[in-house]
């Protein structure tokens, strides 16, 4: 059998934990912070895990990762 494809855009963009979780960035930081509040600036610093539907997909897109 052939091996599967990892999809690249998933692999630069998320990580999988020791424990099965996937790791990424937080959404919404891009630009437009001035309109942003503080709070929410605050509380997007550094990365976040998956929800567990989420988490489903992006196993998909990375299939030795797991």
């Amino acid at each position: 059998m052939p091996k599967m494809k990892t999809k690249s855009s998933a692999k630069k963009r998320f990580k999988v934990t020791a424990t099965g979780k996937v790791v990424s960035a937080q959404a919404g930081k891009r630009h437009g912070m001035i309109k942003r509040t503080t709070k929410f600036i605050r509380d997007a610093r550094g990365t976040t895990t998956l929800s567990a539907p989420d988490a489903k997909i992006v196993k998909g897109y990375m299939p030795y990762d797991r």
